[in-house]
């Protein structure tokens, strides 16, 4: 199967290019850049001399795109500019799998509220949010279209949703601190982002009103059957990859953490790519980075009646482009694994 990647030059594309390269289902058939048209692959991301398969970049036309042989695409591109191709693309009978917002929430007011206009509308009910290994089987028919989670939202709905689902957390009084590695911004030139700026530094971003925030809450609430509010407080780290989250939540009256792991048990049991750690023993950003896994654990405070749950996954991977072709895999019926490992 023919596959591209739009806007494949960005940390999640130069991810994609890499998996997608070494697929044992797949040919990556186009990449695109308006910066790099024209350029070969391997001088843009030296990292795949030797097996670039002579790939150039090309310009990110859609109407060109959609009138190609290649039957999926993803969409590697900043909200607001995935919607533009995902009309074209989905309109040719293409399979597109979106890796920005644009697609994640499906109410459009709520999308509006944190992201401004949606360019794209018309195509909100044929799009599924795909966590995969949370979201119902029936998305496989019934999309055609994909949004892949975000990064922070990943960390927070793994390890929060199945026990929303069984009642074993409260819905009220979540606090959520992450801590995110640097390539989460882009590839944009900001003084913030300079080594010197980021070295030996840590802060809080983005608080009381995260864009992840409308994602997050959206998901939650179809586990927990409610409105479900958070309080989410994102940081940068200084580090590259990677996504550290801590999960403070009051336990039901009752809860205990056995039932914490055996909701997650029962949830992902068989599932590839979460790992359940026990209780006490934390995950690392560091044993997960350049893996499509997310790392989970939970330990109970009797002193405060609250849950600390804990999730490492690596932003780049399980956080964007890992997930994708998760996605993918599963959409097109190969091996949940294949490229993944």
């Amino acid at each position: 199967m023919k596959v591209g990647i739009v806007g494949a030059s960005g940390y999640s594309g130069e991810v994609l290019v890499k998996l997608l390269l070494g697929h044992p289902r797949v040919t990556l058939a186009a990449v695109t850049s308006r910066t790099h048209a024209g350029k070969p692959l391997a001088q843009v991301i030296p990292a795949v001399r030797g097996i670039d398969q002579g790939l150039k970049f090309s310009d990110s036309d859609p109407a060109a795109l959609a009138q190609t042989d290649i039957d999926l695409f993803f969409l590697a591109l900043p909200h607001g500019a995935a919607a533009t191709y995902a009309k074209a693309l989905v309109a040719a009978g293409k399979r597109v799998i979106d890796l920005s917002a644009d697609f994640r929430i499906a109410d459009l007011a709520t999308y509006t509220k944190y992201y401004g206009e949606h360019h794209a509308p018309e195509l909100l009910p044929s799009a599924r949010f795909v966590l995969p290994e949370l979201t119902a089987p029936a998305w496989k028919t019934e999309a055609k279209l994909v949004a892949a989670p975000g990064c922070y939202p990943t960390s927070i709905i793994v390890p929060l949703a199945p026990l929303l689902k069984a009642n074993i957390v409260t819905k009220e009084h979540i606090v959520v601190n992450s801590f995110s590695g640097v390539s989460g911004a882009g590839k944009k030139a900001e003084e913030a982002f300079l080594f010197c700026e980021r070295a030996e530094s840590a802060k809080a971003y983005g608080l009381v009103k995260h864009r992840h925030l409308a994602e997050v809450e959206e998901q939650l609430a179809l586990f927990s059957g409610a409105k479900t509010i958070i309080q989410f407080n994102p940081h940068l780290a200084p580090m590259r990859r990677g996504i550290a989250t801590t999960i403070t939540v009051p336990a039901t009256p009752g809860g205990t953490i056995e039932q914490v792991y055996a909701a997650w048990r029962g949830a992902y049991a068989g599932k590839p790519f979460v790992q359940v750690l026990p209780t006490g023993e934390t995950p690392d950003t560091a044993h997960v980075v350049g893996t499509n896994r997310v790392d989970i654990s939970a330990v109970f405070d009797p002193r405060t009646g609250n849950f600390i749950l804990t999730s490492a996954e690596d932003n780049l991977v399980k956080g964007a482009s890992g997930q994708a072709v998760q996605i993918m895999n599963l959409w097109c019926g190969f091996d949940e694994t294949a490229g993944l490992l």
